[in-house]
């Protein structure tokens, strides 16, 4: 009786310190990268409340890109997946080539901007818009029909951004070397002219070629874009410094590349701002070392920094990824 109370006791000294080792070793210090597993690309990030989260295109044969899966975090290290939050079931002008989906909050509503289809001239695709009451989904298609479907100075309409200009909701968008900024109306149904009249705006900087995202900081609109064809090594991100949403844009520098010894083809990127921070985070696609496949990208994460005259600095990609960081809760006055 003696021995089998002395093996329990060591049975159950034995489990404790194998669930403290099991806690320790599911413990990360930093994200890694790729964040996530997967093969994804195009990243939007977006912070709702105390999470970020990230919206990317699934990397496959345009045939198999009918769907969006969504991931969220409480601190940048341990990611939730969240499968298939829009398809083509809900868009039914939708068959193929989901790509690159912006996303937004308002009126407590959650919005996902959307390529489809890979649309060329006289055919139906483009930039569609979903909507639902929770990040997560399920989202439904807001209109039935693209948002733009016609080929506008020599844009395809293809990866949207939506950015809100103190109540003023701007889209930047394009590929083929061209980029168009367009205004979203209040319920985001349509587009509605700028003072001018016009309704398309091309704002493509030197070098352009797809992916724009944008930003202010410090008063300024810094317009950042990806270069290169996405399908090549050389693809990367540059940048440009207006007064205006909408330019003019003179390209500044690139500011994220291909590394030799971490990975090749970086682009096609979006920003997380922690707030009440310094803190920018630049969330990105890159593709392994030594794998050529096409499809074959994944997400990362790494610091982005600025110089002390607010020009951004050469992003270092790493395998390491970012430290754990919690998005601080605003104090109630």
């Amino acid at each position: 009786m003696k021995h089998l109370v002395i093996c329990i006791a060591l049975l159950t000294v034995g489990a404790c310190c194998f669930a403290q080792q099991k806690k320790v070793a599911s413990h990360k210090a930093a994200s890694g990268n790729p964040v996530f597993q997967g093969w994804y690309a195009d990243p939007e990030g977006i912070i709702y409340d105390d999470t970020y989260w990230i919206f990317p295109t699934w990397s496959d044969l345009y045939e198999n890109q009918t769907f969006f899966d969504c991931f969220s975090s409480k601190d940048l290290v341990n990611w939730t997946k969240h499968a298939s939050v829009l398809d083509t079931t809900a868009v039914k002008w939708a068959k193929k080539a989901m790509w690159a989906p912006s996303v937004i909050r308002k009126n407590g509503k959650y919005y996902i901007f959307f390529g489809a289809n890979d649309v060329h001239e006289g055919e139906i695709g483009g930039i569609g818009v979903a909507v639902s009451d929770r990040p997560e989904g399920p989202y439904k298609d807001l209109l039935g029909k693209p948002l733009i479907n016609e080929i506008v100075n020599g844009a395809q309409p293809i990866d949207q951004f939506v950015y809100n200009d103190n109540g003023h909701y701007y889209m930047y968008y394009g590929g083929w070397g061209h980029c168009n900024v367009v205004q979203l109306n209040d319920d985001f149904t349509g587009l509605v002219p700028f003072e001018d009249g016009t309704v398309y705006k091309e704002v493509t900087p030197e070098n352009y070629v797809e992916g724009p995202f944008m930003f202010k900081k410090d008063g300024k609109y810094y317009f950042m874009w990806s270069e290169g064809g996405w399908g090549g090594p050389d693809y990367s991100v540059a940048y440009a410094i207006s007064d205006s949403p909408f330019g003019p844009f003179k390209r500044v520098a690139k500011i994220l590349q291909q590394d030799p010894s971490v990975a090749t083809s970086a682009g096609h990127h979006s920003l997380l701002h922690a707030p009440g921070t310094d803190d920018y985070y630049i969330v990105y696609h890159r593709r392994p070392l030594n794998d050529n496949a096409r499809d074959h990208r994944v997400t990362c994460i790494d610091k982005m920094t600025f110089d002390k005259d607010g020009f951004i600095n050469p992003v270092k990609m790493t395998f390491e990824g970012v430290p754990a960081q919690k998005i601080k809760k605003s104090k109630k006055k």
